[in-house]
């Protein structure tokens, strides 16, 4: 599609936020599908993202069904006449035997594994939990059916780290082995824009300041 064409067309415009900091506070261990909830920093995050967002016409309001992810997205829904659904498959990736662990601690329990891993990052599989393959396949073609049942709307979406960096790669055209190469803060947003033949990421790992950028 040449440019002047999708420059006439209204993309379906997904705000894509990471949830808050979490109730421990740390940021160096992999909760996966732990239900752990936000620190009292991490619902300020999500409400001074809200606030900025209270001009933002949304049709859709869309969350994991992990506290972290539905906490904030409750915040955003106040005062909207829009629903919260809530999205299984925008669960973060289950970790299974490293939940809860800090990398040096998986190094040292299960170095084998990890450097399995490190030479598969795509396909292999955390003992009891996911690959990012898995992944993969549970979240986008959850994606696309939200992106068609809100064409040429805004929507949001409040997940996970690894989540939106799938996501996010999908949009950039990038392997999924380049994944970590996207940085996801706390309370982070992202902003896609979807064309018919093509998507385009306005804002990475941003404020929601970047909204001019079209």
């Amino acid at each position: 599609m040449a440019a002047a064409a999708k420059g006439s067309l209204t993309p379906t415009r997904v705000y894509l936020v990471r949830h808050g900091q979490v109730a421990d506070g740390h940021t160096d261990r992999y909760h996966g599908n732990n239900d752990i909830g936000l620190s009292p920093n991490g619902v300020r995050q999500l409400e001074e993202l809200a606030a900025q967002l209270t001009d933002v016409d949304l049709a859709g309001i869309y969350a994991s069904d992990l506290t972290r992810a539905l906490t904030g997205a409750a915040i955003i829904s106040r005062g909207r006449e829009v629903p919260l659904q809530i999205i299984p498959e925008f669960r973060e990736i289950h970790f299974g035997a490293w939940e809860g662990l800090s990398f040096t601690e998986i190094a040292e329990r299960y170095p084998a594994e990890l450097e399995a891993r490190f030479r598969d990052l795509i396909s292999f599989r955390i003992p009891g939990g996911e690959s990012l393959l898995d992944l993969s396949s549970r979240v986008l073609p959850r994606l696309g059916e939200i992106i068609a049942r809100h064409l040429e709307e805004a929507l949001i979406i409040v997940a996970h780290a690894g989540v939106n960096r799938v996501i996010l790669s999908q949009a950039l055209g990038l392997p999924l082995d380049h994944l970590f190469r996207l940085d996801q803060n706390y309370g982070c947003l992202n902003i896609i824009d979807y064309f018919p033949d093509m998507a385009v990421v306005r804002l990475l790992n941003g404020g929601v300041n970047g909204l001019a950028a079209g």
